[in-house]
């Protein structure tokens, strides 16, 4: 346990990409099985433990030092586990050694909500603060160290010498503590056998298009649809619906499952389909009524009945044991068209191809077009092969311009991670109304990217020395500032007092400079809804 405390206490006050590589790839060539195993699962989010929560946390620490002295701690460094691991006291007399790293996902697993609040507390007393923080952080499932679930998985292709792609191809076929995918890269053996069981592949990404022109004649181009971009899996007799990221979405899309009975792994876009009132595009809905389905463990009759998903596919790399990704998308995109009829066309279309004549003629097709399910453009290469990860020059996408408006700062709260002792997080309104007759600031969304550390410098320091109220770990903001905020879309909302709700908000710029009572009023982002 102490090799991965340093590993963690290691990552956390390294800010390079390569060095964080460098280190947890040695950590994997130097700590045996199945510690390395276990800890690579808690550096990709693949443990979890559901007798340990930050609430059982809290409770354990306000038992052994004084609740006040705990609240304002936890306030002050915006962490749990690195607030409880530097104030658990320490045991009054020599304990049992430090456990591995195996032996603490052991006890974790065996732990419930009774047992978690005298078995964590022996556990964390054998501990010193860098290994009391490890193991919380293994525990909570909450690491934030800088180190995403890809980044670990670059780190184990390079710490044996391996192709990243097959890594990750093979990777959502193991389980914790991956003794296959290490006995594979570490020691030689065959590679794990993944054929007959439903894995996720790596998508092929695209570049951005930039300044970037293009001969209509190599490439084709498809709409980009606002929706979430999943892999659909049959195989061995079972269906799964991964995300971009690899992760298992099945029990949100349930009807998706029952729907795919091919062995078959297709590349589509996720969508619901349009209500009676409107908002469609293509017989899609906006992402805003996809949104009140995702996360969630189980899904309503009502709501598969008013919302139901489909997929609208793009690509196909295997079809009935066929490998398609070596052949060129055209090739593909034929299979993929013969093979469409055979699926139930109330849960899959074919994403259509847009006929531009040349680059200039697309470009005014994308600027005249602004409906609520559609992102922009993607650019394919008639002859690219389905390659894993971005490849250079063979797609692109081209979302559309984003949208612009001026908003006044109300709410702030502090970030996580490295910015946890920040006021990163703002949220911002507009005005019901004419602010020089008494209209109120109603909030219409949030953001916590765009502006750069000196900028967040600024506004940390703006907020605190503008606080009007409190409100937990939220201070509401006197009205002083003006952010202008890009966001693609902005659909009506019932769960917001505005009515409004946008997507993908940013800050564009901060407007220093204007007084709050120049933003704009409600009614100019609802002239941006699209009927």
């Amino acid at each position: 346990m102490q090799a991965f405390a340093d590993l963690i206490d290691a990552l956390v006050y390294t800010r390079s990409r390569n060095e964080k590589l460098r280190l947890i790839a040695a950590y994997l060539r130097e700590t045996p099985d199945p510690d390395r195993g276990w800890a690579l699962a808690a550096l990709t989010d693949g443990l979890d433990f559901p007798a340990v929560k930050s609430s059982a946390i809290r409770t354990i620490m306000k038992e052994r030092i004084d609740p006040v002295l705990w609240t304002l701690s936890r306030d002050f460094v915006g962490d749990t586990a690195e607030t409880a691991s530097l104030l658990w006291p320490a045991p009054d007399s020599d304990v049992t050694p430090p456990p591995s790293v195996s032996e603490v996902v052991d006890l974790l697993s065996k732990m419930t909500r009774q047992s978690v609040l005298t078995e964590l507390p022996a556990l964390l007393d054998r501990l010193d603060p860098s290994g009391r923080y490890a193991l919380l952080k293994i525990a909570t499932g909450a690491m934030r160290i800088g180190v995403s679930s890809r980044l670990a998985k670059v780190a184990f292709a390079q710490a044996f010498g391996v192709d990243v792609e097959d890594v990750e191809e093979y990777w959502h076929g193991l389980e914790p503590p991956y003794e296959e995918l290490f006995a594979w890269a570490a020691d030689g053996a065959d590679p794990p056998d993944t054929e007959n069981k439903p894995t996720f592949r790596p998508f092929m990404l695209a570049h951005p298009l930039e300044d970037t022109v293009v001969d209509m004649a190599d490439y084709a181009a498809e709409w980009k649809w606002d929706g979430i971009r999943v892999q659909l899996v049959h195989a061995g007799g079972e269906t799964r619906i991964y995300s971009r990221s690899g992760d298992d979405i099945s029990r949100t899309f349930p009807e998706m499952v029952d729907a795919l009975q091919v062995p078959a792994v297709l590349d589509g876009e996720l969508l619901v389909r349009g209500d009676a009132q409107g908002g469609e595009a293509g017989g899609a809905a906006s992402f805003n009524a996809l949104q009140q389905r995702l996360g969630r463990k189980t899904v309503s009759k009502k709501m598969l009945s008013e919302s139901p998903a489909f997929v609208r596919l793009y690509d196909a790399l295997i079809i009935e044991g066929e490998d398609l990704r070596d052949q060129p998308w055209e090739r593909r995109r034929d299979h993929l068209e013969r093979f469409v009829p055979r699926l139930p066309d109330s849960h899959f279309d074919l994403s259509t191809i847009v006929d531009a004549r040349d680059f200039e003629h697309l470009a005014e097709i994308r600027e005249g077009t602004r409906e609520d399910a559609i992102e922009g453009l993607m650019l394919k290469r008639r002859d690219s092969p389905y390659i894993a990860g971005r490849k250079t020059g063979l797609w692109y996408k081209w979302k559309r311009d984003p949208l612009l408006v001026d908003c006044v700062l109300m709410y702030a709260q502090r970030g996580s991670g490295k910015r946890s002792s920040f006021y990163s997080d703002y949220t911002f309104g507009c005005w019901d109304g004419d602010p020089d007759k008494g209209a109120e600031l109603l909030p219409v969304g949030k953001a916590y990217s765009g502006f750069t550390d000196e900028e967040l410098k600024k506004l940390d320091r703006l907020v605190r020395q503008n606080t009007l109220n409190r409100f937990g770990p939220v201070r509401e903001v006197e009205r002083t500032l003006v952010f202008e905020v890009a966001f693609d879309s902005v659909h009506t909302s019932k769960r917001h007092k505005s009515g409004l709700a946008m997507r993908f908000p940013r800050i564009h710029r901060i407007r220093w400079d204007k007084p709050v009572h120049e933003a704009d009023r409600l009614q100019t982002l609802k002239a941006m809804i699209q009927d």
